[in-house]
């Protein structure tokens, strides 16, 4: 071999123990890989759009299985009814031992005792225009004349003695019947109702001329034969 072709040789040599060295600092690269790699992208922007809207994209729903696949559906027997008998089943009670109970009876309740009757009502009247006044008895049933007011009394009772307010109160009818003359015209009654004597503005008789009311019950005086 001559001197120039053993230099050849030697700086061949030289050259590829140096890529060797140079070649285990660095990874190896796949030749198939880096012709694979797609080029770079004209819209990166895009790209990345597009990889976020196909993350946040809801999850397609599967393919259902096959039909020989799908377990077979067992529908719950229905429960057995029992018939009914119509009547309610009896509710246990609960046992509870009472003691003996004492009860006090209660007295009837005392009837009321009835309002005396009297046979003569004494009223008082009064003429608002002369201011004169008058007492005067009335016995009931029979009508009494004072100028132009005719005084019939129905009833004159006086209270209880169990009813704890005294009083004599009278039902008395008042008709006006004015006289003209030697005439009296025709009546008409003005007042109708209880007078109290205790009270005789509760129930009073209403006339422009005339004012009375009750004072007192008595009983009548016997007849004289």
């Amino acid at each position: 071999m001559s001197r120039r072709r053993w230099a050849t040789f030697a700086g061949l040599a030289a050259v590829l123990a140096a890529g060797l060295v140079h070649a285990q600092g660095q990874p190896v690269v796949d030749p198939t890989a880096i012709l694979n790699q797609s080029p770079p992208s004209a819209d990166p922007i895009g790209d990345a759009l597009a990889r976020r809207q196909a993350e946040e994209a809801p999850p397609q729903e599967e393919a259902p299985p096959p039909p020989g696949e799908v377990p077979a559906i067992v529908t719950p027997a229905p429960a057995p009814l029992v018939p009914s008998t119509g009547q309610a089943e009896p509710m246990a009670e609960a046992e509870v031992e009472l003691g003996e109970v004492t009860t006090t009876p209660t007295p009837p309740a005392a009837e009321p005792m009835r309002r005396p009757r009297h046979g003569v009502a004494v009223l008082q009247a009064l003429d608002k225009i002369t201011a004169e006044t008058i007492r005067f008895q009335v016995p009931v049933g029979r009508p009494v004349r004072w100028k132009g007011l005719v005084f019939t009394v129905r009833a004159c009772e006086t209270t209880a003695p169990d009813e704890p307010v005294r009083d004599a109160m009278a039902y008395v009818e008042v008709r006006s019947q004015p006289q003209v003359g030697d005439r009296r015209t025709a009546s008409r009654r003005i007042f109708q109702g209880w007078m109290f004597a205790n009270a005789p503005g509760l129930n009073a008789l209403e006339h422009p001329v005339y004012d009375a009311w009750v004072i007192a019950c008595q009983a009548a005086a016997p007849e004289q034969s």
